[in-house]
Parts: C-alpha cells; sequence; structure tokens
C-alpha cells in the first residue's frame, strides 16, 4: 500500500478563527476528512466549500469523530463550548493559550469526563501554517501514547514538538519562549528610541541590530550551562561586575537623548541587586535566581 492510499485520520475541529481556518485548510488539503464548527456560522462557509462538513452544534461536531481539536480565545472559551458535549473516549487535543495550570487542570477534567488529553502551544502565526520551510512548530504535552497516536495527523500544518508528560509543560514553553521574544521587542524598542530625534535612518540601524540580535543568541546555551551546573563563573567573558559598572552609560545617554529609560532600569536593579550578593565574576545568570520567588 503507497502512502497515498492509507486511510487519512478524521478530524473534528472547533474554532475557526484566523489559526483554526489556516488549520482546517492544510488538513483539507492534505485529504483529511474535517468536521468544522464555530460560533459564527458564516465563517464555515468557505472551508464547507473546500470540502470540510459544518456541524450545526459543537456537541454534534465532537461527536463525529474521536480526534478533536480545539483552538478557541481562551479557556473560559473551551468550558462554554465543551459544556454539554460527551467526551467519552475521545482524544481531545487543546491549542487554546492557556497557562500551566490552566492546561493542567483542563486536563484533568478531560479525564473526569472520560477523554484522552494532549495540550499545545503554538508556536506560529497563520501565514506560517502549512508552510514547512517557515519554521512554526506547536508544542505538545500530556499523555505521550496520544502524541505518538496522532503526531503524523497533527505535523501536516504545523511541525512538532513534544515537551513532556505533564500537560502544563506545553504552555510553560511557549509562554518562556514568547517571553523572550518580549524582552527583545523592549530591547528593540530602547535602541530605535536612541537615534529617534537624531538624523539616523532607522533602516540603517536595523540590519546592524538584527545582525547583533543573532550574535547574541547564543549566550542562552551558557546561561542553560551555567544553570544546570550552578557554576556562573564558568567561561565568562564580560563578567557582571564590569557589566554594571557600565550601566550609567546607558542611563546617561537615554537621558541625554531623551528617553525614558524604563525598559532597561528595571533589569539593570538586578544587576546591582546581585552583585552585592553574588561575585562581580560571575555572567549575568544569577539574575534569574532573584527572579524566582
Amino acid at each position: 500500500m503507497t502512502q497515498n492510499n492509507v486511510e487519512k485520520t478524521s478530524v473534528t475541529l472547533l474554532g475557526l478563527g484566523a489559526m483554526g481556518t489556516a488549520l482546517a485548510r492544510t488538513w483539507l488539503a492534505a485529504g483529511h476528512p474535517l468536521t468544522v464548527w464555530n460560533r459564527t456560522p458564516a465563517r464555515a462557509t468557505t472551508l464547507a466549500a473546500e470540502g470540510a462538513r459544518v456541524a450545526d452544534t459543537a456537541a454534534e461536531a465532537v461527536a463525529a469523530n474521536t480526534l478533536v481539536v480545539v483552538c478557541l480565545l481562551n479557556d473560559t472559551s473551551v468550558d462554554e463550548v465543551l459544556s454539554g458535549t460527551d467526551l467519552t473516549d475521545k482524544d481531545l487535543i487543546n491549542l487554546t493559550t492557556s497557562t500551566p495550570a490552566q492546561a493542567r487542570a483542563r486536563a484533568e477534567w478531560a479525564r473526569e469526563r472520560g477523554a484522552r488529553y494532549l495540550d499545545g502551544g503554538i508556536m506560529a502565526v497563520p501565514p506560517m501554517i502549512g508552510i514547512p520551510e517557515a519554521g512554526g512548530y506547536v508544542f505538545y504535552s500530556g499523555s505521550p501514547e496520544l502524541f505518538e497516536r496522532h503526531q503524523q495527523t497533527l505535523v501536516v500544518p504545523v511541525g512538532t514538538t513534544y515537551v513532556g508528560e505533564d500537560a502544563g509543560f506545553a504552555a510553560l514553553h511557549d509562554v518562556a519562549l514568547l517571553s523572550a521574544m518580549y524582552g527583545m521587542f523592549a530591547g528593540a524598542a530602547h535602541a530605535f528610541a536612541l537615534i529617534r530625534k537624531e538624523d539616523i535612518d532607522p533602516t540603517a540601524l536595523s540590519p546592524l541590530l538584527a545582525d547583533w540580535l543573532v550574535a547574541m543568541a547564543p549566550s542562552v546555551h551558557q546561561t542553560a550551562d551555567h544553570l544546570r551546573s550552578g557554576d556562573y563563573t564558568k567561561d565568562v567573558v564580560s563578567n557582571l561586575g564590569m557589566q554594571v559598572a557600565g550601566t550609567p552609560t546607558f542611563l546617561s545617554t537615554a537621558e541625554q537623548q531623551g528617553v525614558s529609560p524604563e525598559l532597561l532600569s528595571p533589569y539593570f536593579e538586578l544587576m546591582r541587586r546581585r552583585l552585592a550578593v553574588g561575585s562581580g565574576e560571575e555572567d549575568l545568570t544569577g539574575v534569574i535566581d532573584l527572579l524566582v520567588r
């Protein structure tokens, strides 16, 4: 039997926002029988024309297939949509953005209703779905058996990365990576603010900034190694003492340029606090210990 003749898993998808619609189209294009439901039925019209079966209710959609994928606005929406549906013996894949605690509670909630559960954290935007070279993927956590059973179906729209049996780990990985992203955005915002009033073309700064951020990114590997070993002084090139000594220059430059230091000051304060209790020969890893309550 050739791969093309292998029967494709039928999928139920609840939620047809931009992400849900992108997921639906890739499963349809790959030949997976698809049942969809959305609070606003009009959003399903184009998918129906592409071959999807449109259910009148969420309960009807859930009943149609064993594999049920949920991609809704938030955890509260999951409660509202799945209330009254029969989840007995269903494979529930929740791609709704949530906190780790919500994911763990949802896993228990699903088990109490007779369902098997995987939680997912989507590391992609809708235009990346169905385009492998775009590099998007979904973190999955929960039942390893369930992930193995459906991995070939789940990988159709976007890559998959399994991060553990703890149902909260997908959400935790998702938020951790996005938190780092926002930290990067904050630094970039400060950089552009510094040149905002000068005769410097921001499009000339942007490639320099992008290259610099790429060059700095591998430092996370050293941070991880330090956290694992407990030795924050190993292979340090720019130590904490030297970096703290340099912070007044950044703050003075911001003041001279008429730029608020509010994006940098909290981190600099953590650096100073770590220097007061740690070693000046460390790198910046010790700041992490100050953040953990």
